[in-house]
């Protein structure tokens, strides 16, 4: 089981803000797509300050940032959008959990999107954050990924309704492009874990027990990674009764409502498939056991066998002058044959009685 250990580090001064992610060589770049049901403009050349300027309030504007290094760049996008420097360290803070705030006019909510390693029983990670406000939906990534290729093809060929709702529905589409990873990378470990209940019923090697429990910390990852995030969209079926923040209509909420419910679902397949190790590593200690079993019972059969041959010569062995046996012509192979008639006789009786 692993462990959380704390680690004491650094005071860091609120308004210093840090990228404690791993993708540290990763160039931050900026893309900016304002749109409505009838427009579509598409800025990703130029300086940042230049981006930010093709904002258009009276439209929907979706400013996506991949490359979190350049924190100057992140500060100035704080202050253009208006937000306070906390949610900024939350955004650069990876290590924090799935979580989502309601501040003032703002909603900012942080992910986990989780993907198999390829040729691999490791499991990537990348944060990703969302700031909502204002018809503005920004979002930040750790680096380039594909994840949201599909929206945006969606956006430039106006398919779907996309283009006609407002930010609070592009909002939906992206968490739920990132929460079909988890659907991805638990298909992935099914696959794993299919194969290994298979090798679990043909060999009792002890790599078989590693790879085990090393799915089961898989799962358990996952577990942990989904738990906040199902209790985070519960949350926003509180904003809806609270009738307090306006930058989600009333009508989209049943979108995030469906998200809680696919939250719920990746849950209960957890379950299930923890359930399906716990089962393999049963029925690789019962393996075990049976063979240690059948091996006893071999060596068992085989010294009852020879436990009254060795009585025999046991007895022969003892060396007394009078012994009748010891003066007899055939006293020797008369003994032999005894002793192989009484051999056969035990390992035919033991078969009759289904012993081995």
């Amino acid at each position: 089981m692993r462990k959380i250990k704390y680690k004491k580090g650094k005071k860091v001064v609120p308004t210093f803000l840090e990228y404690t992610g791993v993708h540290k060589e990763v160039a931050t770049q900026m893309q900016l797509f304002v749109y409505d049901n009838e427009d579509l403009t598409e800025c990703s050349d130029g300086y940042f300050g230049e981006i930010l300027s093709n904002v258009n309030y009276k439209k929907q504007n979706w400013l996506n940032l991949h490359g979190l290094n350049n924190t100057e760049v992140l500060s100035q996008v704080g202050d253009f959008l208006k937000v306070d420097t906390f949610m900024l360290g939350d955004i650069l803070n990876t290590i924090k959990r799935t979580k989502l705030d309601e501040y003032h006019d703002v909603l900012f909510f942080s992910i986990k999107s989780i993907l198999p390693i390829e040729n691999s029983d490791n499991i990537n990670m990348e944060q990703i954050s969302f700031l909502l406000k204002d018809g503005i939906l920004t979002s930040f990534q750790e680096k380039r990924s594909d994840f949201f290729t599909h929206i945006r093809e969606r956006m430039r060929t106006h398919s779907g309704i996309v283009r006609e709702k407002k930010v609070d529905y592009l909002l939906y589409l992206l968490l739920d492009a990132v929460m079909e990873n988890f659907y991805i990378t638990i298909e992935a470990e099914e696959d794993k874990v299919e194969a290994l209940i298979n090798l679990s019923k043909t060999t009792t090697k002890p790599i078989v027990l590693e790879q085990i429990e090393k799915h089961r910390d898989n799962f358990n990852f996952l577990k942990r990674s989904i738990i906040p995030l199902r209790d985070s969209l519960y949350s926003i079926k509180s904003m809806k009764e609270d009738n307090v923040f306006n930058s989600i209509e009333k009508d989209n909420y049943s979108f995030f409502d469906r998200l809680h419910q696919k939250s719920l679902e990746l849950l209960e397949q957890i379950e299930y498939d923890l359930t399906s190790l716990e089962s393999a590593s049963n029925f690789y200690f019962s393996s075990q056991n049976h063979k240690m079993n059948e091996v006893m019972k071999t060596l068992t059969v085989v010294s009852v066998f020879f436990m009254p041959l060795t009585f025999i010569v046991g007895v022969y062995g003892m060396n007394f002058d009078n012994m009748p046996e010891l003066h007899w012509k055939y006293g020797y192979f008369a003994l032999l044959g005894f002793m192989f008639f009484l051999l056969m006789g035990m390992i035919y009786y033991f078969k009759w009685k289904k012993w081995y």
